[in-house]
C-alpha cells in the first residue's frame, strides 16, 4: 500500500508521467486482438447501437471523412479574415489593423476580394483534414496497443501528442501545395485570381519546388498547433465531464455532449493560436516572396515582426477549432461511430496502487 499523498498526487496529476513503482500483480492474460480496440475506448460503449467496431477500416474511413469536412468547411468559410490576416503579415505598412485590412481590401477589390484563394483552401484543408483527423485515430490506436493499457492510462497526454504529431507530419504533406497557391493569390495583388490561373503560372516559373517550399514552415507551424489542438481537447474534455459538467457523460443528451465538445475545442483552439503563430507568419511571407528561405524571412521579421496578426488569428483559430471538432463529433454521431468516454484508471492499475480490495 503506498502512502496516501503519492496516491493523491498520482491520480490528481493530468500530465507527468508517473515517477513510482507499481506493485506486481497476477492478471489473467488477455489476446491481443481482444484487448486491441479497448484502451483508451475500454467503456466504448456496449450499450449504444454503433454503426462499425472502434478501430475497424469503416470507423477510420469515416473518420476521415468527418475530417474533410470539418477542416474544408471551416477554413473555407473564414477565407476573408485569413485573407486580411494574412496581408497584415506580409504588408504590415499598408494593412494597419483587422478593421483597416477589411476596408483597404473591399475598396481596392470589392466584396468578392475577400474571397479570394477560396479554392485552393477547400481543397487543401480538405485533404489535411483527412489525413489529420484519419491518421490521429490510427496512430492514437496503434501506439495505445503498444503501450498496454495501463500505460496508455498513465502516459496518455505524451500519447496524444504522439499521434496527432504524427497525423499532422503526413496532413502537411497534402496541404502544403494548396497553401502557397492559397497565400500567392491573397497576398500578391494582380499576380492571380484563380486556381487555375495560380498553378500554372507558379510551375512555369519556379517549378515542382514552388508548392513544396513552404512545407517545412507548415511542419513547424501545423505540428505544434495539432499537438495543442488534440492534447488540450482531450484534456479539457476530461476535465469539463470531471469538474464543470454536473453529470457524468453516460448521463449527457447527445447535443449536451456536443456543448462539452464545442467548449473544448474553443479553449484548444486559442492556445492552438498562440503557440503555432510565428511560424504562420513565415509561412505566409515566405509563399509570398520569390526565392526566400525560412531562416531569411525569420531573420527580416524579427522577434515583433512574427507576432502581427495574433489577435485576428486567434479569433480565427479559436472559432475554427471548435467548429471543427463540433461538426466531427457531430459526424460521428450521425454515422453512429463509437465515441468513447473520457478514459478511466484500469481496474488493474487501481490495483496496483492500492486504491481497490
Amino acid at each position: 500500500m503506498y502512502p496516501a499523498t503519492l496516491t493523491q498526487l498520482a491520480r490528481a496529476n493530468p500530465f507527468s508521467a508517473p515517477l513510482f513503482t507499481l506493485q506486481k500483480v497476477e492478471e489473467p492474460q488477455h489476446s491481443l486482438h481482444g484487448s486491441r480496440s479497448r484502451r483508451l475506448a475500454a467503456a466504448a460503449t456496449a450499450e449504444e447501437d454503433v454503426s462499425c467496431e472502434f478501430g475497424s477500416s469503416k470507423y477510420y474511413a469515416l473518420c476521415g471523412f468527418g475530417g474533410i469536412l470539418s477542416c474544408g468547411l471551416t477554413h473555407t468559410a473564414v477565407v476573408p479574415l485569413d485573407l486580411v490576416k494574412c496581408r497584415l503579415q506580409v504588408n504590415p505598412d499598408k494593412y494597419k489593423s483587422i478593421g483597416n485590412g477589411f476596408s483597404v481590401t473591399v475598396r481596392e477589390d470589392g466584396v468578392r476580394g475577400l474571397a479570394k484563394g477560396w479554392a485552393p483552401t477547400f481543397i487543401g484543408y480538405s485533404m489535411q483534414g483527412l489525413c489529420k483527423f484519419g491518421f490521429y485515430e490510427v496512430f492514437k490506436i496503434l501506439y495505445s496497443d503498444l503501450l498496454g493499457e495501463e500505460n496508455t492510462y498513465l502516459w496518455r497526454t505524451s500519447l496524444y501528442l504522439a499521434a496527432s504529431a504524427s497525423a499532422e507530419f503526413f496532413a502537411d504533406i497534402a496541404l502544403a501545395p494548396m497553401e502557397a497557391v492559397k497565400v500567392r493569390i491573397q497576398t500578391q495583388p494582380g499576380y492571380a485570381n484563380t486556381l487555375r490561373e495560380c498553378v500554372p503560372k507558379m510551375f512555369a516559373e519556379e517549378g515542382l519546388w514552388a508548392f513544396y517550399k513552404g512545407v517545412v514552415p507548415l511542419w513547424m507551424r501545423q505540428i505544434p498547433y495539432t499537438m495543442m489542438k488534440f492534447a488540450c481537447f482531450e484534456r479539457t474534455v476530461e476535465m469539463l465531464y470531471k469538474y464543470v459538467v454536473p453529470k457524468p457523460r453516460s448521463e449527457c443528451s447527445k447535443s449536451e455532449q456536443l456543448v462539452v465538445t464545442f467548449v473544448a475545442g474553443y479553449i484548444a483552439g486559442v492556445f492552438c493560436a498562440i503557440v503555432s503563430h510565428p511560424a504562420d507568419s513565415v509561412v505566409s511571407v515566405l509563399n509570398k516572396e520569390k526565392g526566400s528561405t525560412a531562416v531569411q524571412v525569420l531573420k527580416k521579421l524579427g522577434p515583433k515582426g512574427v507576432w502581427k496578426g495574433l489577435i485576428a488569428r486567434i479569433i480565427m483559430i479559436g472559432t475554427l477549432t471548435a467548429l471543427q471538432w463540433f461538426i466531427y463529433d457531430s459526424v460521428k454521431v450521425y454515422f453512429r461511430l463509437p465515441r468513447p468516454p473520457p478514459p478511466e484508471m484500469p481496474e488493474s492499475l487501481k490495483k496496483k496502487l492500492g486504491l481497490t480490495e
